[in-house]
C-alpha cells in the first residue's frame, strides 16, 4: 500500500470518528434538552442566567473541570441528577443562583442520566 493511500485511509477514518463524536454530542444535547437540563444549565462556562443574574446551575464545562478525572465522579453525579443535592453543602454557592439541584428521576432514566453525566465529564475547557 502506498504512503498516499495510507494517508487517505487514515484521514477518512479520523473524519468518520470525528463525525461519530459530533453525533454523540448532538444526541447528548437532544437528551439534555428533552430532559429539561438546559433550563438551568448551559454547556459552556460564562453564560448568564435569567435577567442577567448568575446562572441557575453550573455550566457543564465547570462541572467537568470540578469533577473530571476523579474516581467515582460519574456515579456520584448521576446520583445527584436523580436524587438532587443538599443546598447546605453546595460548593457552587455564590457562583450560581440556584440553591440546589432538584431531584430529576421523573424526568430522566438512570441509564440516560449516567450517559449524559459521562459526556458532561468530557467537556472541561482546554487549558490556555
Amino acid at each position: 500500500m502506498s504512503m498516499q493511500w495510507k494517508a487517505a485511509v487514515l484521514l477518512g477514518v479520523s473524519l468518520f470518528a470525528g463525525a461519530a463524536m459530533a453525533g454523540v454530542n448532538e444526541d447528548m444535547k437532544a437528551l439534555a434538552s428533552k430532559s429539561g437540563c438546559l433550563t438551568c444549565h448551559s454547556i459552556e462556562s460564562g453564560a448568564q442566567g435569567p435577567n442577567g443574574m448568575a446562572p441557575i446551575g453550573p455550566a457543564w464545562q465547570d462541572v467537568a473541570k470540578q469533577y473530571g478525572g476523579k474516581p467515582g465522579a460519574d456515579a456520584f453525579l448521576t446520583r445527584v441528577v436523580l436524587e438532587g443535592s443538599n443546598p447546605y453543602s453546595s460548593h457552587w454557592k455564590g457562583k450560581v443562583s440556584g440553591l440546589s439541584m432538584p431531584p430529576n428521576a421523573v424526568a430522566i432514566k438512570e441509564a440516560d442520566a449516567n450517559k449524559l453525566v459521562k459526556w458532561i465529564l468530557t467537556l472541561a475547557p482546554a487549558a490556555k
